[in-house]
């Protein structure tokens, strides 16, 4: 599990809902082990949260390719904050986040499950 907590640039909190939106369904398309992608923002629209379930930890790095350019286009609209990793990635999505995070966003991890489970469809 992957969170993105986001600072939203003034004035551009509807651009940005549009945009995520196109970003929501090529990954949708295009990346099938992403099984969720999610955004919220806060009542003032101020901050925004993007949420990511990945199959395993090689759908994540599926998912991360081609995202550097999906960023730059973000970047108009919103600064990151901070990312939290649930979860073991793997090694080179791990670096690519750490040199994030040396630029002063917060990186914070939680690698060790300690149990539970995801309902992907609530038959019976």
């Amino acid at each position: 599990i992957f969170i993105s907590h986001q600072r939203v640039k003034e004035g551009k909190l509807e651009g940005y809902k549009h945009y995520y939106r196109q970003v929501a369904e090529q990954a949708k398309a295009n990346k099938p082990g992403t099984l969720a992608h999610m955004a919220f923002h806060n009542e003032e629209g101020s901050e925004l949260s993007i949420i990511h379930v990945f199959q395993n930890a090689e759908a994540m790095e599926m998912h991360m390719k081609g995202v550097d350019e999906l960023a730059k286009k973000a970047y108009e609209y919103v600064e990151i904050l901070s990312f939290e990793i649930y979860g073991t990635p793997p090694e080179a999505v791990l670096e690519r986040m750490m040199q994030i995070a040396g630029s002063g966003i917060a990186l914070n991890t939680r690698p060790q499950l300690i149990g539970g489970y995801i309902r992907f469809n609530s038959g019976r």
